[in-house]
């Protein structure tokens, strides 16, 4: 009856939606009220607004009923370890790379009835705000600088550490150089991504640092497949992160990385999950999966689950 009345603003309403009385709504959140001995609505004609007592009882209360969703699930789940139901949050970057796409192709190989919902978000802010109100059951990220806020309440893994690579078409002119200065390539043509991506912030990094100017784009895109295309024809440089590169060349190859000296700056690809939310075994199994696919990337063991800040 509390949330019912949150979330329609009136006892009348409320009261409506649950099919009883309005009394019984009054007298149920009267009742709740004496025994907390705190005021949890501010009533007027317009309705009713939940107080900072109320507000705190929405918090925890939604947890309360999360934790009971997922037991629900869990209890689902048990008799067919294949089915059930996963929600992932990712950056736009992260799911224009071969990595997200990799991990969710191996993992419906064996767990063909659970359902995926992965959602694109533009900043991590929006991430943790998602995994905070119980909207994704998981977040992955790529961790750097400082993020402001507190991130106690939150589990970072640590999956494997993507470096940056300046590739080209196998077929280009500078597939077949065995060492190329990086200051030959700033005014090639170059396909990049939004300046507010982690690969071009690590391009534009290798540049300044020789005192070069960072390159203009002939093209502005994150489509994996659109910069595939236009690399194959030869006529393009892009960067790219080591990762997707082995996974875009997993078939045949398509695209070479060229021998050029780079800073060598991982950045790693993480994880998150709220640390006071029980993980559904959906959840696990996947999070498990996204493991060996960054064993298998990384040709080493991941990184043992850490605590930075997100950048």
């Amino acid at each position: 009856m509390f949330f019912a009345v949150v979330q329609s603003g009136s006892m009348a309403k409320a009261a409506t939606q649950l099919r009883v009385t309005q009394p019984s709504v009054s007298k149920a959140i009267g009742d709740l009220e004496a025994a907390l001995s705190v005021r949890l609505f501010d009533r007027s004609s317009q309705g009713v607004e939940p107080t900072l007592y109320g507000q705190a009882l929405i918090k925890c209360g939604a947890a309360v009923f999360d934790e009971l969703k997922k037991g629900i699930r869990h209890i689902e789940f048990l008799p067919d370890p294949t089915s059930g139901e996963l929600r992932i949050g990712c950056l736009a970057a992260i799911t224009a790379t071969m990595i997200v796409p990799t991990i969710i192709e191996r993992f419906g190989q064996a767990h063909s009835r659970v359902i995926l919902h992965v959602d694109d978000e533009s900043s991590h802010r929006s991430l943790l705000s998602g995994l905070r109100d119980r909207k994704y059951d998981l977040t992955i990220v790529r961790v750097g600088s400082p993020l402001a806020g507190d991130l106690n309440d939150i589990n970072i893994e640590v999956l494997f550490h993507d470096r940056m690579v300046v590739v080209a078409g196998i077929h280009s002119k500078w597939a077949s150089r065995r060492r190329i200065d990086l200051a030959e390539l700033v005014a090639g043509p170059w396909i990049l991504s939004a300046p507010d991506t982690w690969i071009y912030t690590r391009l534009a990094e290798a540049f300044q640092e020789r005192g070069l100017a960072v390159p203009t784009a002939r093209l502005v895109t994150l489509s994996v497949p659109l910069r595939t295309h236009l690399l194959a024809s030869g006529q393009y440089l892009a960067p790219f992160g080591h990762a997707a590169l082995s996974l875009l060349n997993a078939a045949r190859p398509i695209v070479k990385a060229l021998p050029i000296d780079l800073p060598d700056r991982p950045w790693p690809v993480a994880i998150m999950t709220l640390k006071d939310r029980t993980l559904s075994p959906v959840a696990e199994r996947f999070i498990g999966c996204a493991r060996q696919v960054a064993i298998s990337l990384a040709g080493k063991s991941r990184a043992h689950p850490t605590g930075p800040n997100v950048a």
